[in-house]
């Protein structure tokens, strides 16, 4: 069974961020990741500080290229089963393969669950957004819909309305709507639209034609805004023993400023420990992470060989 210093898994700017820090301090790594990014489906990605507007996958190709350059081993593989501890090493298994390893970076990411609107699936990531500081400017002075389905949709609506004038609220779920909330729409100038919705007209590039009420009537929109619940793709982690950790976005892992989680020798980065984390920050923490897990190793190596020495 081969044997590395850290095994990653996750092949996203997190991980592929990890593996970069840790190649260049010559660490043995492995990235494990099955090549499903969460932005599959996005053509550009933004706030990426000299790459603005960049594809993901032409940013994750060149993520790839720099970590493999430093050393780094990539594998196409699913990672299903993770045991071990720092004392004994951990060991993961694939759809595949088994390695070893003596530490972890959990760079798993998170699933988007969506509310159960026929056609979101469809315009999911093209045009039924959730970020404006990832997708504002592309629908600037459109007509955007935001649906209502949760607590999210009123901070939505604050963000969207700066972008443009051209925002309603669809009151999907209105037992979520407060007066509160329905003030602050007001003061907004959102107008609010009071029904369930049917589907979301979706062509077949994704691109949304039109939000179809409950009663039959047809909202005019050219990108709808929608909360998702963001849960931490966490199962690896769980069978290790680790708890998640509960937000109002959804569930994630705890972890240190350092990327530590709390099982000794495991370390998370990325969506799977920040919900919110955008391309950078994501990676910031890879590089974070990887730079810890470095110093963690050094210190246990040096410690081993005192012991050693005093034996």
């Amino acid at each position: 069974m081969e044997h590395y210093d850290a095994i990653i898994i996750g092949g996203g700017s997190a991980g592929l961020a990890a593996a970069v820090a840790l190649g260049r301090s010559r660490r043995s790594v492995l990235v494990i990741d099955t090549n499903k990014p969460r932005n599959a489906r996005a053509s550009h990605a933004h706030n990426v500080l000299g790459q603005e507007g960049i594809s993901p996958q032409h940013l994750l190709e060149l993520g790839r290229s720099e970590a493999e350059h430093y050393g780094a081993r990539i594998v196409t593989e699913e990672a299903e089963h993770l045991t071990g501890s720092i004392e004994d090493g951990f060991t993961v298994k694939t759809d595949t393969s088994e390695y070893s390893s003596s530490r972890i970076v959990l760079a798993t990411g998170l699933t988007d669950d969506l509310a159960g609107i026929p056609g979101l699936r469809e315009a999911w990531g093209v045009s039924a957004i959730h970020c404006a500081y990832c997708h504002g400017w592309e629908v600037r002075d459109q007509a955007v819909a935001v649906l209502g389905v949760g607590p999210m949709s009123i901070h939505q609506a604050l963000l969207f309305a700066q972008l443009s004038s051209r925002v309603v609220f669809i009151n999907h779920q209105p037992n979520v709507l407060s007066e509160e909330n329905r003030a602050t729409l007001d003061k907004l100038g959102v107008p609010i639209v009071e029904s369930r919705i049917a589907r979301l007209r979706v062509n077949g590039d994704g691109q949304l034609e039109g939000v179809e009420l409950s009663n039959g009537d047809l909202v005019d929109a050219q990108a709808a805004v929608v909360a998702s619940r963001m849960n931490a793709n966490a199962g690896l982690y769980q069978q290790l023993g680790g708890q998640l950790q509960e937000h109002p976005l959804g569930t994630f892992i705890q972890v240190s400023e350092m990327g530590l989680t709390g099982i000794p020798g495991v370390y998370a980065a990325g969506n799977a420990a920040n919900l919110g984390a955008m391309v950078m920050a994501a990676a910031a923490s890879g590089t974070v992470a990887g730079a810890a897990l470095n110093a963690d190793l050094a210190i246990s190596s040096l410690n081993s060989e005192l012991n050693k020495m005093h034996a």
